[in-house]
């Protein structure tokens, strides 16, 4: 090091190494607190979803059912969904609403339009068409509210949401219209469960080698475990705060429900969120701030397929972070509702807050590294004394920070399948401990993105596509 480098340097000593310090220390205490309020967060969840009871299923008969299936480019799979819905509700009206797709969608559409009466398109071309899922669902909300006679109790109707590939468990219908979910008028929407039909493949990549269907099984069983207990359990301690939230997939809402929405100045034919990447939870927000009751039902679930691909899952993922951090602006509006319980504003905030913290964590780590590096080369045994002391506790607080998620593992086992080994619930616990750290990696890529302004919305491919199919469309920042 030249003499003037190292005066400079010793000059500075003390001031680098308590800088050195402070970061590092802020960083352990950091790492604990979000240890804590995951921890506390988790302990609810897994409490709620120990000692759920079962509902007594209801009547269909007592409401009128319209499902939804927001379509582009599904010919891979649109035909098998509407005759899984149909089967499952034989007197439910059926929207599939083709947000101008360039594959043979709508044709497949019209043809079972043309021997079900029941079956109906609801048909968006661009420019209006492909700016977000919001959109396609107000489009069907419009044409529903204008199909219904006139006369007809609004209190009755309830729309479904369900995926293109979504495939609804028998009984789903009694089950979201029990007396603790639709049979109460003040309920608004209800969220059912989420199950990944494809978590038992065994080769989810034909034609791929054995390292590569290891890693695509392990990722379609980290979702189904995702799905089936650690979300179950999140949204059992929902139901508990008044603050469920409703996802994309397997969510029902009361036709009075979406009018009080639209009553908003600004919001005429538009309950959903139009230019939000997570329409699905604002709406619930939406709801729950109108003063609409929300519940979540673990009776029946919505199937799904499973993402195998690690890069169509981080880009999926990346877009769901973005999304709950533009639900930021919600925050004043939930602090002073007065139909948010504190628990419920408690619970909010944590789902909010989720992406930020991970972010924050993802910047203060290498930067304490960083200086750690500079300070083992410039002060090397006043730097290593340091790490003596505080870089094992350092250390453990990251590998702590997702270590209850080892629990859904045996949960999971218990719930979904009872005969297998105990051996394999602890396996899927400790991948699924592992898998939570794709979290830090999706929020970290959304906070660029925003940061960028870049909010576009893309539709996630079905495993079955090889190739995009039409542009992905960008919203406006």
């Amino acid at each position: 090091m030249p003499d003037a480098l190292r005066q400079f340097v010793e000059m500075r000593r003390e001031g680098f190494l308590q800088l050195g310090g402070l970061i590092s220390l802020a960083l352990l205490c950091y790492m604990v607190l979000v240890f804590g309020r995951f921890l506390v967060y988790w302990a609810g969840s897994r409490h709620a979803f120990r000692h759920s009871t079962p509902a007594t299923p209801g009547d269909p008969a007592a409401l009128q059912w319209h499902l939804m299936v927001p379509c582009r480019d599904e010919e891979t799979v649109i035909a098998q969904t509407l005759a899984g819905l149909r089967a499952v509700a034989p007197a439910a009206h059926l929207w599939v609403i083709d947000d101008d797709s360039e594959d043979a969608t709508r044709d497949l559409v019209l043809a079972a339009a043309a021997l079900d009466q029941r079956v109906h398109l609801v048909q968006r071309r661009r420019p209006h068409a492909r700016i977000g899922k919001g959109a396609a669902l107000n489009a069907a909300y419009r044409e529903i509210s204008a199909w219904l006679p006139p006369g007809t109790d609004r209190s009755r109707v309830v729309l479904g949401v369900v995926d293109a590939d979504g495939r609804l468990d028998p009984g789903t219908l009694e089950q979201v219209c029990n007396d603790r979910a639709m049979g109460r008028p003040d309920t608004g929407a209800v969220q059912i469960g989420v199950r990944m039909r494809n978590a038992e493949d065994e080769r989810p990549l034909p034609g791929r080698g054995r390292a590569a269907n290891a890693s695509a099984r392990a990722l379609v069983r980290m979702q189904d475990v995702e799905f089936q207990a650690n979300n179950a359990g999140m949204q059992l301690l929902r139901r508990r705060t008044g603050s469920v939230g409703l996802g994309g997939n397997g969510q029902f809402v009361r036709l009075t429900a979406l009018d009080s929405l639209t009553a908003e100045e600004g919001r005429d034919g538009r309950p959903w969120p139009e230019r939000a990447l997570l329409e699905d939870y604002e709406s619930g927000l939406e709801l729950r701030l109108a003063g609409w009751r929300l519940t979540h039902v673990t009776e029946a679930n919505v199937s799904q397929e499973a993402l195998v691909s690690w890069r169509r899952f981080l880009t999926q993922r990346t877009r769901w972070a973005q999304g709950n951090m533009q639900c930021l602006r919600y925050t004043g509006r939930v602090l002073r509702s007065r139909h948010y319980r504190p628990a419920g504003k408690a619970e909010v905030l944590y789902t909010f807050l989720q992406p930020v913290v991970c972010v924050l964590l993802v910047v203060l780590t290498p930067l304490s590294l960083a200086i750690t590096g500079a300070g083992l080369a410039l002060f090397p045994e006043e730097t290593a004394g340091f790490q003596l002391r505080y870089g094992p506790w350092m250390a453990l607080a990251f590998v702590l920070a997702t270590l209850p998620m080892v629990f859904w593992g045996p949960a999971y086992r218990r719930l979904v399948h009872p005969g297998r080994r105990r051996a394999a619930g602890l396996l899927w616990g400790v991948l699924v401990w592992l898998y939570a750290y794709h979290l830090f990696v999706v929020a970290t890529r959304a906070a660029v993105r925003l940061l960028l302004g870049r909010n576009g919305w893309a539709k996630t491919r079905r495993n079955a596509e090889k190739v995009a199919l039409g542009a992905p469309t960008a919203l406006e920042s």
